[in-house]
């Protein structure tokens, strides 16, 4: 089994990577954020023309998720159960004994911002949700763009990044407190101390990837008894380095059948 997720960035602006990527990789699953369209204009079409069930949740201004499925997702789910709910932000998709929890958590802007704490009460917000609808002994994955640099070695230059809205110890603290329920980093699993591995390059800086100035922000986390048959883990940097490509690279993740 094969788990992917990729910040598209626009999911139209990007399908001349995906649907490439994913006739080359053949994942099960295919998880995207921003993918920034209304779900009249998603295009299912070319999905579903190579195989894939696809479900989503978007507007055209930002935001925006969706995965794209092998088989019918038993159940699905398009936000929290509360308000405010944003379902652009969280599709939570039931497959036989697997649960995959798609996510695009909010960036925060600035410290300072409403955003921001709204960012540290979303990761709360999560783990209530997880709390009161699973167990950690599920099968789940939960994948997407965090918005957050967990370690020293998830940044190019730690000294000088501290303090961002998605690389500080509030930060840290809040997406510990949802892995604590129950969640393995698989790619840490497999790549435990190694430093270099991103998965965002911003557009602004030159040669970003070539010059490893990155963040890794882009996860693929898993409940451990899941964890456990886990594989291998990877960051697809080809993805990035693409004509047109998404400020992110796909991350993927094999497991055993």
């Amino acid at each position: 089994m094969k788990i992917a997720s990729y910040n598209v960035n626009s999911i139209r602006s990007r399908l001349h990577i995906v649907l490439p990527w994913l006739q080359k990789n053949n994942p099960d699953y295919f998880c995207m954020q921003e993918t920034k369209v209304d779900d009249a204009k998603f295009p299912a079409a070319e999905f579903e023309a190579l195989g894939y069930q696809i479900v989503f949740s978007g507007n055209k201004q930002y935001s925006g998720v969706a995965i794209a499925s092998k088989q019918k997702p038993q159940k699905v789910v398009f936000g929290f159960d509360i308000e405010p709910a944003d379902p652009d932000r969280l599709i939570v998709a039931t497959y036989k004994d697997l649960t995959i929890i798609n996510t695009y958590v909010p960036q925060g802007q600035e410290i300072e911002s409403p955003q921001y704490a709204y960012k540290l009460a979303w990761f709360a917000r999560l783990k209530k949700y997880l709390e009161k609808h699973f167990q950690p002994q599920n099968a789940i994955v939960w994948c997407g763009d965090l918005n957050v640099a967990p370690e020293n070695i998830d940044v190019h230059d730690p000294k000088r990044i501290l303090g961002h809205v998605c690389f500080n110890p509030e930060v840290w603290n809040a997406y510990n407190e949802v892995k604590a329920w129950g969640f393995v980093d698989v790619f840490r699993k497999y790549h435990p101390d190694e430093t270099g591995q991103y998965t965002f390059f911003d557009y602004r800086v030159k040669d970003s990837v070539s010059r490893k100035l990155g963040w890794r922000v882009d996860h693929i986390l898993a409940t451990k008894s899941l964890a456990v048959k886990s594989r291998s883990c990877a960051i697809d940097l080809a993805s990035r380095l693409a004509e047109k490509p998404s400020d992110h690279a796909v991350i993927y993740a094999h497991w055993e059948r």
